[in-house]
């Protein structure tokens, strides 16, 4: 069977959620992945900001390979070692006190849905989000989600959600009530077209919160787990939030995500409160700790903001050779985003697709902006080659 005949048998079995590039990958090392027909793609996308270290990176790999072949699951009903071991990582290296544990970003969410309710006084339940943002697919997580595209055809969503203009500090007070329990935030919107929040709003939003008694979350499921050039993004920012979500690079393409916070907060949980079949599973843990030790390494950091720095001037170079269709470039680390010029929003999905002919992958995020995710162990030359399809790409649309 090759890739097109498997592809065929896939469009017949699968509900069609998603609109998929035609290529059936099959092997993936470091950067580059491997498609059924044998063709070789750059990954500047990560599996949308997962893969951190790369993929079938060795320790990984040898990691979920010991603890498969020890335990697999046994619940929350027991403690586990992986499970344990990744928890004091993520409090060590974190402001975080506790943490919960499940499988994705969208399920860390709910459960910071459900705890800030829990721990906020009687008839405090509104949580106040940005507009822009993206926080999940459930119903509570969509709700939360300040894009109305998100929405469409799943209404009435779950009451309790408010949105606030982006940037707007006087807007996001007015939205504050007596009903108001917490401020749910993305330091840097990443589906929302790559949009850093400003440090001295992050810190008004802070003030704001503390202010009036509410608790402040940051989603970092995409900006975490060393994305920004610091392990979390708040370290950044000059301020600490009260609950954090992450996911997705925890375990490096196995399903897995935290939530931290601190001791008081989650006090308010009890047992019975929340739970997850297989939150913390050992072989997701395993994979976890693997990841965290290998990302807070000594240099593993610097150098991911080196080169973040570095496809940022590389994609400032495009934009000033391209202002037709580019602006300018925006992000942390190696999270970057080539804004795009309303001519060039035009052409932003026909863009991608051509990179994807050229074997570069890449998305277009938030109707506005290139997105870039490089795996976090991405070299200088693998970001000049990116680069250089990019160019091509440009100068033929331009």
């Amino acid at each position: 069977m090759n890739g097109e005949q498997l592809m065929k048998k896939s469009d017949t079995a699968f509900i069609s959620t998603y609109g998929r590039y035609p290529a059936v990958m099959v092997e993936g090392s470091g950067c580059r992945l491997k498609d059924m027909d044998g063709r070789e793609y750059l990954d500047f996308l990560s599996g949308i900001a997962v893969c951190g270290l790369g993929h079938c990176h060795p320790e990984i790999t040898k990691a979920i390979c010991e603890q498969s072949a020890k335990l697999v699951h046994v619940s929350n009903l027991y403690y586990t070692v992986p499970q344990t071991e990744l928890a004091e990582l993520l409090i060590k290296f974190s402001f975080a006190d506790r943490v919960f544990m499940a499988n994705s970003g969208a399920e860390m969410i709910e459960a910071t849905i459900k705890l800030a309710r829990k721990h906020a006084p009687e008839g405090r339940y509104e949580i106040v989000s940005l507009e822009g943002s993206f926080h999940g697919r459930t119903l509570a997580a969509v709700a939360a989600t300040g894009q109305p595209k998100f929405h469409q055809g799943f209404e009435p969503l779950p009451d309790g959600f408010k949105h606030a203009p982006f940037g707007d500090i006087s807007a996001l007070r007015d939205l504050i009530g007596p009903q108001t329990c917490a401020v749910l935030c993305e330091p840097l919107q990443g589906e929302g077209g790559v949009r850093p929040l400003g440090k001295e709003y992050l810190q008004e939003i802070r003030q704001l919160c503390d202010e009036k008694g509410l608790l402040l979350i940051f989603d970092e499921v995409q900006t975490g787990m060393g994305r920004t050039g610091s392990l979390f993004a708040y370290e950044q920012l000059g301020i600490v939030p009260d609950i954090m979500t992450i996911a997705k690079a925890l375990g490096n393409g196995l399903p897995i995500g935290a939530l931290l916070t601190t001791e008081k907060i989650a006090a308010s949980f009890e047992p019975g409160s929340h739970a997850s079949t297989f939150g913390g599973n050992p072989v997701a843990c395993a994979a976890a700790v693997a990841t965290v030790n290998i990302m807070t390494a000594t240099g593993f950091l610097d150098e991911v903001k080196n080169n973040g720095a570095y496809l940022a001037e590389q994609l400032e170079t495009l934009a000033d050779r391209y202002p037709k269709l580019a602006v300018n470039s925006r992000g942390m680390g190696l999270i970057q985003g080539l804004v795009l010029t309303e001519e060039g929003v035009k052409h932003g999905a026909q863009i991608v697709n051509k990179l994807f002919e050229r074997g570069v992958l890449i998305n277009f995020a938030g109707n506005a902006v290139l997105r870039f995710l490089p795996p976090l162990i991405v070299s200088r030359n693998e970001i000049d080659e990116a680069v250089k399809a990019v160019d091509e790409v440009l100068s033929e649309m331009d």
